[in-house]
């Protein structure tokens, strides 16, 4: 983006927060695609301050779970009233708690069940992909997309570009899901907590239309 470009963007109080585990560049530059300015942080004031959160995150949530309460934010994230929108880890995170696959001392797997914010009432848990390769890494569509406002312009068979091993089932609380091998939650929300287990910064124009519904909001 050029020095031109950048200086036109238009100023606004978003924020993407800097979980130490993410990619942040690349969904900054999404943001800043649509013609907005917006800060990179993990100040807290900043945070409770914003007009948008976008919580991003890839990884595992254990090692992300650290990394937000070594910098004292999870009360805060846990407080915030205006809209949030996770992408894939970040969507996890926003659940009661994430089951890993750990190898153990003596070998073989143990489950792993790691506590995450608990903003929205389910968990994450292996994607049970019924054989087929794993992390679940690429373009899929999705079979369900309910009303909600952030699916403005979005419809049944829509492509998303997904990369990972663990989901969230379908709830109460789903508003879009996928199938790979089975069926599972592509995004989820309550109150002012939104999660996408897909990719919107690296799903092309339609994830562009993710994000700029939310931050019309």
């Amino acid at each position: 983006m050029s020095a031109i470009e950048a200086n036109a963007l238009t100023p606004t109080n978003f924020v993407i927060v800097d979980t130490g585990c993410a990619n942040l560049s690349s969904v900054k530059f999404a943001v800043e695609r649509l013609g907005y300015q917006v800060n990179i942080t993990d100040d807290i004031e900043q945070i409770k301050q914003a007009d948008k959160v976008i919580f991003p995150g890839v990884g595992s949530a254990e090692h992300a779970m650290k990394n937000i309460i070594n910098k004292g934010l999870v009360s805060t994230l846990q407080g915030l009233t205006q809209p949030v929108l996770g992408f894939c880890l970040g969507m996890q995170l926003m659940t009661e708690s994430s089951t890993e696959m750990k190898k153990s001392a003596a070998g073989g797997d143990n489950n792993n069940r790691v506590e995450c914010l608990g903003l929205i009432p389910t968990q994450v848990e292996p994607l049970k992909a019924q054989g087929n390769r794993l992390p679940h890494m690429g373009w899929n569509t999705l079979t369900h997309v309910s009303n909600h406002p952030i699916f403005e312009g979005i419809t049944e068979g829509d492509y998303f570009y997904f990369v990972h091993s663990f989901a969230a089932p379908i709830s109460d609380y789903t508003i879009a899901s996928c199938e790979y091998g089975s069926a599972f939650s592509a995004a989820i929300a309550k109150d002012n907590f939104i999660g996408c287990q897909f990719h919107p910064e690296r799903s092309s124009t339609l994830g562009s239309k993710i994000i700029q519904n939310f931050l019309a909001l």
